[in-house]
C-alpha cells in the first residue's frame, strides 16, 4: 500500500509572490566576501541598514584594513563604530571575534569557509561572543559563500509570526527552520535572499511594529492577524 503523500504548505511560495507583484524586484546584493559580511552583520542588529553601511564603509576609511582595526585599541574602535547601536559591548565582541579568527586560522580572513558544510560554517561562527543565527544565516547566505540559509530579523520574527507561520514565541532559530521546511528545495540561496529582502521591506513599510497598515496589505487574506484586526475596525 502507497503512504499518502505529505501535506505540501505553499503559503511561503504564496507570501513570495505576493510581495513580489507588491513591491517589485530587490535590488541584486552586493555580495562581500565572508570576513566583511561578518563584520557588517555583527554591527547590524537594532540598526538601520543605511547606518550600518556607512559605519562598515567609516570603518574601511578609517583604519585601511581589517588588520588595523583588530589591532586598533578598544576605545577608537567604539568611537569608529559609534553610529550602531550598543556601541560599547559590539566594540568589544568585533575586536575579540578578529584577534580569535587571526589566531585560529593564522590569518584574517573566513574564506577557508568556503570548505565546510554550511552547518559547521554556522557552528564555527556562532562559537563567537555576540554571534547569533541571524549573523550565521546572514555571512553564509549573502557573503560569497552563497548557501541556503534564511536570515530571520527582527522584521521577519514580527511578519512570520503575524502570518501565523511560527508560534508568538518562536525565535530566530524555531523560526528560520520552520521557513525552510516550507521553502520549496529549488529555491536557491539567491531566491532565500531575495524572500529575506521583501519580508524586510514589507516589516519596514507596512506590516511595522506600532502601527501596521493592514488594510493596504497584499498579505490580508493570507494573515490571521490583519483580518482580525480590519475585522475588528469595521465592527467598531
Amino acid at each position: 500500500m502507497q503512504a499518502a503523500p505529505l501535506f505540501l504548505d505553499t503559503r511561503l511560495v504564496e507570501i513570495h509572490r505576493r510581495l513580489l507583484a507588491y513591491y517589485g524586484q530587490p535590488a541584486a546584493r552586493d555580495v562581500w566576501d565572508p570576513l566583511k559580511q561578518f563584520i557588517y552583520s555583527m554591527l547590524s542588529s537594532r540598526t538601520k541598514t543605511e547606518v550600518t553601511f556607512e559605519v562598515v564603509a567609516h570603518l574601511q576609511k578609517h583604519f585601511g584594513s581589517w588588520e588595523a582595526l583588530r589591532d586598533a585599541p578598544l576605545g577608537e574602535i567604539e568611537e569608529a563604530i559609534r553610529g550602531v547601536t550598543f556601541p560599547e559591548q559590539k566594540a568589544v565582541h568585533l575586536k575579540q571575534a578578529l584577534e580569535q579568527i587571526a589566531q585560529r586560522c593564522g590569518r584574517l580572513s573566513l574564506d577557508f569557509l568556503s570548505s565546510y558544510r554550511t552547518d559547521k560554517v554556522r557552528s564555527w561562527l556562532e562559537g563567537f561572543d555576540g554571534v547569533g543565527v541571524k549573523t550565521s544565516a546572514a555571512v553564509v547566505n549573502f557573503s560569497s559563500l552563497r548557501r541556503r540559509a534564511i536570515c530571520v530579523d527582527s522584521h521577519h520574527l514580527r511578519v512570520t509570526q503575524r502570518l501565523g507561520l511560527v508560534g508568538k514565541s518562536a525565535d530566530a532559530r524555531e523560526t528560520e527552520d520552520r521557513l525552510m521546511e516550507m521553502a520549496p528545495v529549488e529555491w536557491s540561496p539567491v531566491m532565500l535572499d531575495e524572500h529575506h529582502t521583501l519580508i524586510k521591506t514589507h516589516g519596514q513599510r507596512i506590516c511595522t511594529f506600532k502601527q501596521p497598515r493592514c488594510t493596504i496589505c497584499p498579505l490580508l487574506e493570507l494573515c490571521p492577524t490583519g483580518a482580525g484586526a480590519v475585522g475588528s475596525s469595521r465592527a467598531s
